[in-house]
């Protein structure tokens, strides 16, 4: 299993790195690095976890994220079961904050890039047109050389600070207090997790995976995701029921009991408590946007 980051994925004779990633599924590990990271989906689906928030991913998903943020974008379950219909593709930036010369940064002329990069350090999803924008200018990227490579990140960097089509993930007073060994641990969390949602899982058996007793493990994974860890299998099973209902199309009922919930009045209350929304007016007010 792989732990944090170390090597840097940015060449020492480079001022950063673009990637065109094509796999069966996304990388599966949660990690962190030093380096800040752009990134978009530009096929798949699956759950994104970006410090202690947990959401649904698919094409267009933009996302920026500061240095020794944990993330992971774990492709759906479907992803691993050697379906060769099934793939992602992305791309991805990494650079470090003094790619431009850390006496640059503090220049005045440099005020919106320097409130970017705090934002970053949240997680920051871009959205809307703002977000198609941004993959358009990233895949025109991948093809730029040279100095004409640099001008196109920093007109991405501009942008970027400028926009208000963005939301923040992390919560504000989230601070990432992993080590490379709590990485490994929260990786067969994750996996585990992710592989059994749908079923019912104690935490007798999540905790055994992470060879804690329950309560040493309740109070280490609170402390690591911010939640608890029931709290953090809710969203994970409201995210993939917000597939179902949209993607899938999936009635209330088949969402409720496909993505891991037993009645139908928990799933409507852990619904309504982690959006916002009933799932009937998810359902109606996703119709609606595409309608406009």
């Amino acid at each position: 299993m792989k732990v944090a980051l170390q090597k840097s994925p940015i060449s020492p004779n480079q001022a950063f790195e673009i990637k065109f990633l094509s796999d069966p599924h996304f990388d599966a590990n949660w990690h962190f690095h030093p380096e800040y990271q752009l990134f978009v989906v530009l096929k798949g689906t699956g759950t994104r976890f970006i410090g202690d928030h947990v959401a649904p991913f698919r094409e267009g998903d933009v996302v920026f994220t500061g240095p020794d943020l944990p993330h992971l974008w774990r492709s759906d379950p479907e992803y691993f079961e050697g379906n060769a219909a099934l793939g992602t593709e992305g791309v991805v930036i990494y650079f470090h904050e003094d790619f431009l010369g850390s006496q640059l940064l503090e220049k005045n002329e440099l005020y919106w890039i320097r409130q970017l990069f705090g934002k970053a350090r949240q997680g920051m999803e871009l959205v809307g047109n703002a977000g198609e924008h941004i993959k358009k200018q990233m895949l025109d990227l991948l093809t730029a050389k040279d100095f004409e490579s640099i001008l196109k990140l920093l007109n991405i960097l501009h942008f970027m600070a400028h926009t208000s089509d963005y939301h923040l993930l992390s919560s504000e007073g989230y601070t990432n207090s992993l080590k490379e060994s709590d990485t490994e641990r929260m990786n067969r969390v994750h996996a585990y997790v992710m592989k059994n949602f749908r079923e019912r899982i104690s935490l007798e058996e999540v905790a055994a995976i992470a060879n804690m007793t329950p309560s040493s493990f309740s109070r280490y994974f609170k402390t690591h995701a911010n939640k608890t860890f029931s709290e953090f299998l809710t969203e994970i099973r409201i995210g993939y029921s917000c597939k179902l209902l949209i993607e899938k199309k999936l009635n209330i009922s088949q969402a409720c009991y496909e993505s891991g919930f037993h009645t139908l009045s928990n799933f409507n209350r852990q619904f309504k408590a982690v959006t916002q929304h009933s799932p009937l007016e998810y359902k109606n007010k996703y119709n609606e946007v595409q309608r406009n």
